[in-house]
């Protein structure tokens, strides 16, 4: 088995570890990643990987552990979040974070394409925790979000399961090049996330003409002064 400088002190320690232990390791890393977005759960994946290409562990299980765990954190996330709702907005703090005609367009969003929105963020880092955690606050149908939160889940985990296996001799090569894959992501999430700003800042600057133009309206419906014939 040739060895591989960086990583090596780490694989074997998990090598020497009991399977069951090293299986325990990759769930509850994967599952960390939904309340602490730093911790990276595609190491977990391609550590796993590595191990089930040198007949330490199943790549079946591997597979396993990081998609249910994976999620299952990001559904308790969700869970949490729509147990919690609109009312979170309503508070001091949540009206600064979402004004209330924010939180309706948000809504409006995840109605019409929530289901491809958590899809293509659980790929991305950062956004694959936020996305759908409002997803819930937004009230959205469990359904809805668990389908693309576990297709995307199972095909993120199966593609980072195979590219482990399949480099597993040049694992610090494949860790690097996980990195700047992440890196590459992690910059599209960012740019996304500054779309994401600059609609919030734009969308708080419309309220006071809308709010203008809606109580104009309602004094007309009311009855309003009008002038005497």
């Amino acid at each position: 088995m040739p060895e591989v400088p960086g990583v090596q002190p780490l694989l074997d320690f998990l090598l020497a570890l009991p399977a069951v232990t090293a299986y325990a390791l990759i769930t509850a890393g994967s599952a960390l990643e939904n309340v602490f977005p730093p911790v990276p759960s595609d190491t977990f994946v391609v550590l796993g990987a590595v191990l089930a290409d040198r007949g330490s562990l199943q790549p079946l299980p591997v597979l396993l552990c990081a998609w249910i765990a994976n999620s299952g954190g990001a559904m308790v996330v969700f869970g949490l979040a729509r147990r919690r709702g609109r009312g979170v907005f309503e508070t001091r703090w949540g009206r600064r974070l979402l004004r209330p005609h924010q939180f309706r367009r948000l809504t409006r969003f995840y109605e019409r394409h929530g289901l491809w929105a958590i899809f293509f963020a659980r790929c991305l880092p950062v956004l694959r925790v936020i996305v759908p955690t409002f997803a819930g606050f937004t009230g959205l149908g469990a359904m809805r979000a668990m389908a693309p939160v576990v297709a995307a889940s199972l095909l993120w985990n199966g593609l980072m399961l195979a590219g482990g296996m399949f480099a597993s001799r040049n694992v610090d090569r494949v860790m690097e090049l996980l990195g700047q894959v992440n890196a590459w992501l992690l910059l599209v999430a960012a740019i996304l996330i500054g779309v994401i700003i600059g609609w919030w800042v734009r969308s708080r600057r419309d309220e006071a003409p809308r709010a203008s133009s809606e109580s104009g309206d309602d004094s007309e419906g009311d009855g309003g002064p009008r002038s005497s014939p």
